[in-house]
């Protein structure tokens, strides 16, 4: 009887302590990988987070810029009786929209973000094949 085996790993040891070394073997390696998972999860989220806030940023720089523009010239334009009665009706429609504005950012904040999806649901599947159950 020939069997065919890799000359580079070492032949499997008979006894309860080499089971156990294996079996060790593999949850370290496991334990190891979902790690390396989370990491990269949250790099992407970390980059994902940043880059939006940069856009907002630069959004809000440049909406500003072209708000406080377009109402001065707004004013300007009025006749004198009237300058008033604009920038009033301005400042309200500003302070409306930035009661929306916050209002949308909370309800944004409030949203669960699904980080670390795919490694709990690796996880659940781990645990899934540890029971002997089927894949998940």
């Amino acid at each position: 009887m020939t069997v065919d085996a890799d000359p580079s790993t070492p032949p499997p040891q008979p006894g309860l302590e080499a089971q156990l070394r294996r079996s060790l073997d593999r949850v370290l390696e496991s334990l190891q990988l979902r790690l390396a998972l989370l990491g990269t999860e949250w790099e992407a989220e970390k980059l994902r987070l940043f880059s939006g806030l940069a856009g907002l940023l630069l959004c809000l720089v440049l909406g500003a810029v072209g708000l406080g523009l377009l109402s001065l010239a707004l004013v300007w334009l009025m006749p004198a009786p009237w300058q008033w009665l604009v920038a009033l009706a301005l400042a309200l429609a500003y302070g409306a929209g930035a009661f929306l504005a916050w209002r949308w950012a909370l309800a944004k904040l409030a949203a669960p973000s699904g980080l670390f999806e795919q490694s709990l649901a690796e996880l659940q599947r781990d645990r899934a094949l540890l029971r002997g159950g089927p894949d998940v």
